[in-house]
């Protein structure tokens, strides 16, 4: 049965494939990736008889022809993307071009980069009492944003931000930041190529970001994490506090907890 799975490579690391992921392109009769976004090592686990299509300079017109075929010839395809498809993905104009011919299509979760530079940066970025959301987001470039959404007013909320694609402009991101209710001295954690062999972390001040972001020269693949919940500490979860609590555990008094 003709059939696409859109499968998240993950942020970098080849082993950070899951193991559907793996197994998916294991089966595949094509594997799509793209070189300039996905680990080669992904394409360990494809068949020796698997057709391999590069897909860096291939337009949306020529997926759509390979997946006509796929229906022709009833062909399994694994289209492989970086991180995880539902983020910034480009997943769902080739899902409206599968509906179209009738191809079967499913999405297959991957680990985000976002997943990625925490891990690289080594924080949580919910810390309770201090950032309980996380807004994922963009600047404006050649892709324009919807009039509803930029980013002076997300970062009026003050929590926690993971942006996107926005390494080129450093300046006019940091400005926007400053101006949208940032103090200057927010922690700013900058990850370069989250999980692959040539990763890069900078930490720094809001105000400095712009500038060392310019010294390492970073303007794509990089991801820039802002907030007060990134320099944080001292608080904790009620999830393992003895006095709070839950379905599966019962609090204890202070004497019990005092005794603990």
């Amino acid at each position: 049965m003709a059939k696409v799975w859109f499968i998240g490579a993950g942020p970098g690391a080849p082993d950070l494939l899951t193991i559907r992921g793996a197994k998916l392109i294991a089966e595949a009769d094509v594997v799509i990736w793209a070189r300039s976004l996905v680990h080669e090592g992904v394409l360990e686990h494809a068949s020796p008889d698997a057709e391999i299509v590069e897909s860096t300079t291939i337009p949306l017109e020529g997926i759509r022809d390979l997946y006509e075929r796929a229906v022709l010839e009833d062909l399994k395809v694994a289209r492989v993307h970086s991180g995880d498809p539902s983020l910034y993905g480009a997943v769902n104009e080739q899902i409206e071009r599968c509906d179209e011919i009738g191809l079967e299509w499913e999405m297959v979760p991957g680990v985000s980069s976002l997943g990625g530079a925490a891990a690289a940066i080594g924080r949580e970025l919910t810390i309770p009492e201090v950032a309980q959301s996380v807004i994922v987001t963009r600047r404006p470039n050649r892709t324009p944003m919807p009039g509803n959404e930029d980013i002076k007013s997300f970062a009026a909320h003050g929590t926690t931000m993971a942006i996107f694609l926005s390494a080129a402009k450093p300046r006019a991101l940091q400005q926007d930041l400053l101006e949208g209710g940032y103090p200057p001295d927010t922690p700013c954690a900058v990850v370069y190529r989250a999980s692959w062999p040539d990763e890069e972390v900078i930490r720094c001040r809001l105000e400095e970001m712009a500038d060392r972001v310019r010294l390492a020269g970073f303007t794509r693949q990089a991801l820039i994490l802002v907030g007060p919940g990134l320099g944080a500490g001292g608080t904790r979860s009620h999830l393992y506090d003895p006095e709070f609590s839950h379905m599966f555990r019962k609090a204890e008094t202070g004497a019990d907890a005092a005794a603990s």
